[in-house]
């Protein structure tokens, strides 16, 4: 394949560790196919929720990107005030294949006008505080994930993996899908509409 899906994965400080590498584990298994870039609004190292630090080698000035990834995690509260951030989504956005959020990374899609008219989820836990940051969303109260046009957003932390498997698909077939999931030893929701924590958590 000689044109790649160039990968702008959003990192801000408090962003939540599994909402960025489960996904890219998912698309790490295909170097020749995806390019994964992590993006901050510094170079630098940005400090997860959990503690571990991971470096950005990419600023807001960068750009390209085939394939947008906003993550979640405790920092999207105060994220989604910073102007430079929504921003840097909505100036991507324009020429991305894709844009994809996990967890609550949807608000801050939400925030910068993006999801307007859209179809979307996000996670049940915080499902209130993030539909608060958006109004005219369509959210869906009960969805592993969402897919409307070239908008993908999921539900909390784990189910990213199961929305980028989804777009896999999408771009490579369902097969290739299913044999990136074996190889991880994944088993794989398949299923958008699969999503017992909206029951969970109400």
């Amino acid at each position: 394949m000689n044109n790649k899906f160039k990968i702008g994965v959003l990192l801000f400080p408090q962003f939540e560790l599994l909402d960025v590498f489960g996904p890219l584990e998912m698309y790490g298994t295909r170097p020749e196919v995806f390019e994964i870039c992590m993006v901050s609004q510094n170079i630098g190292s940005v400090v997860s929720k959990q503690g571990p630090k991971v470096v950005a080698e990419y600023d807001f000035n960068s750009s390209g990107y085939d394939i947008i990834m906003i993550p979640g995690g405790m920092g999207t509260r105060k994220e989604v005030e910073n102007q430079k951030i929504l921003e840097w989504i909505q100036i991507q956005s324009k020429d991305a294949k894709y844009i994809t959020s996990i967890c609550t990374g949807s608000a801050l899609m939400a925030k910068s006008g993006l999801l307007n008219g859209v179809h979307a989820t996000t996670n049940k836990r915080a499902f209130n505080w993030v539909v608060s940051q958006g109004s005219k969303v369509l959210w869906k109260k009960e969805a592993r994930w969402v897919e409307d046009g070239r908008y993908f957003t999921s539900s909390g932390i784990s189910a990213g993996m199961d929305m980028t498997l989804g777009l896999i698909s999408k771009i490579l077939g369902t097969q290739e899908a299913l044999a990136i999931a074996n190889e991880v030893e994944y088993e794989w929701h398949s299923d958008p509409s699969w999503d017992p924590f909206a029951k969970l958590y109400g």
